[in-house]
């Protein structure tokens, strides 16, 4: 007979799986904030964030509370300087963790708004979504499976934009600025 779940046993479990580190300076300097969940409003634990440790899976850190604004995808590593290594600003705002997906991956395409129009199912990584799927603007999706990131630009590049299982209606439900997508890539490396 296991024991019950206690909140440290679940504490120490999301350590372990899930844990970023905020640090207001370069090179890991200065205060700091640890999450290992969402964090919708991070503005109460820092000013400024200059360096992020990412210990274990992997993170969208948001230059606006609430998940807006430009969405940048971290995995596990050491970033010791944000605007030098991925050109992200000092203003982090918000970030939320990505859960492990061992499953398939499906996602529906669609070249209108509400899930209307020409309609393109992919299920795995597309490099250059106008080349292989003859569409460029995609006004809405479906998420049936798995965890993505789509780019605004080919070859997995531009603007990144974080998808989970679920209706995106328009476009500017993932935080997009037009219909525009370049590529997409399924989230497979947790490490």
């Amino acid at each position: 007979m296991s024991s019950p779940l206690t909140l440290e046993t679940l504490k120490e479990l999301l350590h372990k799986l899930f844990q970023i580190i905020f640090y207001e300076d370069r090179n890991f300097q200065g205060r700091h904030h640890e999450c290992v969940s969402d964090c919708a409003d991070l503005h109460p634990y820092f000013n400024r964030c200059n360096s992020i440790r990412v210990e274990s899976g992997c993170f969208m850190v948001y230059e606006r509370p609430h998940y807006l604004g430009h969405q940048y995808f971290l995995r596990r590593g050491e970033y010791s300087d944000n605007q030098r290594m991925i050109g992200i600003n000092d203003c982090i705002r918000s970030c939320r963790m990505i859960p492990v997906h061992r499953g398939s991956y499906k996602i529906r395409l669609y070249e209108r708004p509400d899930m209307s129009g020409q309609m393109q199912e992919v299920s795995d990584d597309c490099p250059n979504v106008q080349d292989r799927l003859r569409m460029s603007d995609i006004n809405s999706c479906n998420v049936v499976d798995g965890h993505w990131l789509l780019y605004d630009q080919p070859n997995y590049r531009g603007r990144t934009y974080y998808l989970r299982p679920g209706e995106y209606r328009r476009y500017s439900d993932w935080g997009g600025a037009s219909p525009r997508i370049g590529s997409l890539r399924r989230i497979t490396d947790f490490n």
